[in-house]
C-alpha cells in the first residue's frame, strides 16, 4: 500500500557540517491569550563567547536582561521579528510562528549558510535548515535567540500594561492565568487579545461589547460655552427710543 505523504515540514537530518555562518532561531509567545508571537535569529561570534547562555525559561528575568545586552553587543548579527494578533487569528498560531521565524531570518544583516530552529518544525526558508528538539538547551545560538525573543516580548507586554492596566499584562505577560481570565470576564477582550483562542472567543461572543480603548487614544473635548443672545443696540432719537431695524 502506498504510504501517505505528509504536507508538514519534517525535521532535516544533516549528514555533514556546512562551513560558514550558522544562525539559531527560537520563538516566544505561542501560548498567551494576547499580544504578538515573537521570533529571533542570532549568529554568534565564536571569538566573543557569552557565558551563561541557556534556555530562556530556565533563567530569571534579571539573568535574561543581562544576557540580552551581551547578545546584542557580542553577536555577529541578530534579528527580532513578530507576527501580529491579526495574523495569528487569520493564519493560526503555528503558521504565524513560522512567519515570525522566517521574518527573523530574513532580517539578519548577514546571510547564514545554515539555520538551526528550536522544535520539530521548520519555517519556509531559502537556506539549509535543521529542526532540533529542545535546541534552546543544546545549541548556544538557539539559546541566544530564545533570550532575545523572550525579553523583547516581555518588554512589549509591559508597554501594553501601561495602556491597559486592568488586564495585568506586566505580571502574566498575556498567559491565561486566573488573574487574566478574571480580567477578561470583567472587562471583555481588548484589541490585543487573540480571538482565535478559546478563552478569548468565549468572552468576546458572550459580551459582544465594543473593544476597550486605551486612555492614550481618547480625544478629550472641551465643553463649548453656550451662545449669548444678540441684543440689537438702541438708537436714541427725538421722541421715543427705537431699536435698529424697527420701522420708522
Amino acid at each position: 500500500m502506498r504510504s501517505r505523504i505528509s504536507s508538514l515540514p519534517e525535521q532535516a537530518t544533516l549528514a555533514w557540517d556546512v562551513p560558514g555562518l550558522v544562525a539559531g532561531v527560537d520563538e516566544a509567545g505561542r501560548g498567551p491569550l494576547a499580544g504578538p508571537v515573537v521570533a529571533a535569529a542570532v549568529i554568534l561570534d565564536d571569538s566573543r563567547p557569552i557565558p551563561g547562555l541557556a534556555d530562556s525559561k530556565k533563567l530569571t528575568a534579571l539573568q535574561r536582561e543581562r544576557l540580552y545586552d551581551q547578545i546584542r553587543d557580542k553577536a555577529l548579527c541578530c534579528s527580532v521579528a513578530e507576527a501580529s494578533v491579526e495574523e495569528i487569528d487569520t493564519l493560526n498560531i503555528l503558521q504565524a510562528t513560522m512567519l515570525a521565524m522566517r521574518r527573523a531570518v530574513e532580517g539578519l544583516r548577514l546571510k547564514p549558510v545554515k539555520v538551526l530552529v528550536d522544535g520539530n518544525r521548520l519555517p519556509p526558508l531559502d537556506v539549509l535548515a535543521e529542526a532540533i528538539v529542545k535546541g534552546d538547551a543544546l545549541v548556544k545560538a538557539i539559546s541566544a535567540a530564545s533570550i532575545l525573543a523572550k525579553v523583547h516580548r516581555d518588554r512589549l507586554c509591559e508597554r501594553l500594561h501601561l495602556e491597559f492596566p486592568q488586564y495585568g499584562f506586566a505580571q502574566h505577560k498575556g498567559y491565561g492565568t486566573a488573574e487574566h481570565l478574571t480580567a477578561l470576564q470583567t472587562h471583555g477582550a481588548s484589541l490585543h487579545h487573540r480571538r482565535s483562542f478559546a478563552p478569548v472567543a468565549r468572552v468576546h461572543i458572550a459580551s459582544a461589547a465594543p473593544l476597550p480603548v486605551p486612555e492614550s487614544a481618547l480625544v478629550r473635548v472641551e465643553p463649548v460655552p453656550a451662545l449669548q443672545p444678540v441684543v440689537p443696540p438702541v438708537v436714541r432719537r427725538r421722541g421715543r427710543p427705537r431699536s435698529v431695524g424697527q420701522a420708522a
